[in-house]
């Protein structure tokens, strides 16, 4: 009989001598090579995508996401795969939300209605069990509410119409530029008396898709709470026209979601025991909920999966990292930001010393670069690496946003990244029922699992704190 594990002792032996002699060129060639013919990242999320669906928080498919995940992490052969307790918001949408726009012409009895298409926000109230119709108000600003006051608002609904700006190339700039409305447009509507809001979903595209995303209520009582939904573009568009025709125009809608109470979900955390610095630790992640419409492969899948071909391609690259590299797929970042928080959290009561954290959630199309959120050093050194990322055509490297789920780990002493897909396509499915499969291009993801590794392999050997005058070796 022969025994192997000898021999597999003496091949990861030589496998960290040819690492260790090898440039940071050839190591991050053979980083992507392994990424993209030997990639695990697609296959990944055609499961989560396709076999599992959309995983609001909280969720059954939730529930399978962490049980799916955690089993492939312990495949790998990770010194360490667990999952992490985090209780964690559970809110339901309920029967499929129905909506028109209703007129009277002068001579009919009969009124004419429009159907459109509407979708509650994450965290929103019901209507009544019959929906609600009421004369609607177009504003684009809180400005412009509160100059119409109570007088014009009361028993209304409020209709938010501020589009995201075009002429923005940084489509998450456009997306900050008008997401207050979405996030805080019911607590500002019921202050003058409002019964509802509909909201302009943020997408720069015109389609018939709402896109959903978090509300809140704030401190608001629940007697005050108004219902609120978000409407297509196109329907957007088409309820605006209608509006400078005829001001008269009422509105219909009805939406049976609610708030449970909180429930049991994880974390799940996969490691890599560092061979120099154990106790340092480095982390890559994305966010493992979605929300319900679609099946969540560019808002988050895409991060998880690249997240977790990191630590895959690691190991297959023959890397054997000198401090401990985590990859953690956070649990309820989309209406909360529970998971994120506990991890923190943890880390903090456990004094672990984190001392570089990547991010990837803005999608799984071709990347381009890093945001950095960090020193001036660390930043230098990563400027000094662009040579590196040149054959691979990244070139964004900025200071800037690391990312939600990272972002509690913060301090002087922390290096934030975040991954930088191209943007322009990316809201176009964000948080939309066309969030799936079919639109992620398998190379793309791949590039960015690469990308992604790549970054962690130099953070890695070169620390964060970097010696004078330190360089990646490039010839």
């Amino acid at each position: 009989m022969i025994h192997l594990r000898p021999f597999i002792f003496i091949l990861a032996i030589l496998l960290s001598i040819q690492s260790n002699s090898q440039t940071d060129e050839q190591v991050i060639r053979e980083i992507y090579t392994q990424s993209l013919t030997n990639g695990k990242s697609y296959d990944w999320l055609n499961h989560l995508s396709n076999q599992i669906g959309g995983r609001l928080s909280g969720s059954l498919n939730a529930e399978k996401a962490v049980a799916y995940t955690k089993e492939e992490l312990e495949k790998l052969g990770l010194d360490k795969v667990w999952l992490q307790p985090v209780m964690v918001p559970k809110w339901v949408r309920g029967a499929k939300e129905y909506a028109y726009i209703e007129t009277k012409s002068k001579g009919f009895e009969t009124a004419k209605t429009t159907t459109v298409n509407i979708c509650a926000l994450g965290g929103s109230v019901a209507t009544n069990p019959l929906g609600i119709k009421a004369n609607i108000v177009e504003v684009k600003t809180f400005e412009e509410l509160k100059a119409l006051g109570e007088e014009k608002i009361k028993g209304k609904i409020v209709f938010y119409n501020r589009p995201m700006q075009p002429e923005l190339i940084s489509t998450f700039e456009a997306y900050g530029g008008c997401v207050n409305q979405r996030y805080s447009g019911a607590v500002e509507a019921s202050k003058y008396g409002a019964v509802g809001v509909i909201v302009r979903s943020m997408s720069l595209r015109l389609d018939d898709y709402p896109h959903t995303g978090a509300m809140s209520y704030g401190d608001l009582p629940n007697e005050k709470r108004i219902p609120s939904a978000a409407i297509s573009t196109n329907d957007a568009e088409l309820l605006s026209t209608m509006l400078e025709l005829d001001k008269s125009i009422s509105f219909y809608f009805k939406q049976s979601c609610k708030q449970l109470k909180d429930v049991l979900s994880y974390n799940v955390i996969g490691e890599i025991t560092g061979s120099e610095f154990p106790s340092e630790y480095m982390i890559v992640g994305g966010h493992l909920d979605s929300w319900d419409l679609g099946d969540g492969s560019h808002d988050d899948g895409a991060g998880v999966v690249q997240s977790m071909d990191v630590l895959r391609l690691l190991k297959e690259s023959g890397i054997k990292p000198k401090r401990s590299i985590r990859v953690v797929l956070f649990m309820n970042e989309e209406n909360g930001l529970r998971g994120g928080n506990k991890y923190a959290e943890v880390a903090k009561q456990k004094g672990e010393n984190h001392v570089f954290a990547l991010e990837s959630d803005s999608g799984g199309f071709t990347p381009r670069g890093f945001s950095f959120d960090c020193s001036d050093a660390n930043f230098n050194q990563v400027l000094n690496w662009k040579p590196l990322f040149k054959p691979y055509l990244i070139h964004y490297f900025e200071k800037g946003y690391g990312g939600a789920d990272i972002g509690p780990l913060k301090t002087d002493a922390v290096v934030l990244a975040g991954l930088r897909p191209d943007s322009q396509r990316y809201f176009d499915h964000h948080h939309a029922s066309n969030d799936t499969f079919e639109h992620v291009n398998k190379r793309e993801l791949e590039l960015g699992a690469a990308t992604m590794t790549s970054l962690i392999y130099l953070f890695d050997k070169y620390g964060v704190n970097p010696i004078p005058n330190q360089k990646a070796i490039k010839n």
